[in-house]
């Protein structure tokens, strides 16, 4: 099992930027493929982004492909966010989630196990 707590979000006007970071526990994070996901209000929860157990492979949500880069470092036991160029559309509860499949490409909320508490951001105009 692993626990993930979110952090990094906050209130920032649009174009800035924002960093979130999901601090896993336990020994295996690296067994892990991690996402990041958002809900805002009124709205089912989205895949933003994902990145395999190594790092090696990254994958995004077309609404936020070249603005948002996801990265992990696994000696951390930490995987992060870097969110650019930001709208208010992006305004959501960001959560951090891990998938301990073997497949670790996973966009679907049902396919990880594991989720955090999430974290604000918001975005004004």
């Amino acid at each position: 099992q692993v626990q993930l707590v979110e952090s990094g979000g906050g209130l920032v006007q649009a174009g800035g930027s924002l960093r979130l970071s999901c601090a896993a526990s336990g020994r295996t994070f690296s067994s892990y493929a991690m996402g990041w996901f958002r809900q805002a209000p009124g709205a089912e929860r989205e895949f933003v982004a994902g990145i395999s157990r190594s790092g090696g492979y990254t994958f995004y949500a077309d609404s936020v492909k070249g603005r948002f880069t996801i990265s992990r470092d696994n000696a951390k036991n930490t995987v992060y966010l870097q969110m650019n160029s930001l709208k208010p559309e992006d305004t959501a509860v960001y959560y951090c989630a891990a998938d301990r499949s073997p497949i670790g490409t996973n966009r679907q909320v049902r396919s990880y196990d594991y989720w955090g508490q999430g974290t604000q951001v918001t975005v004004s105009s």
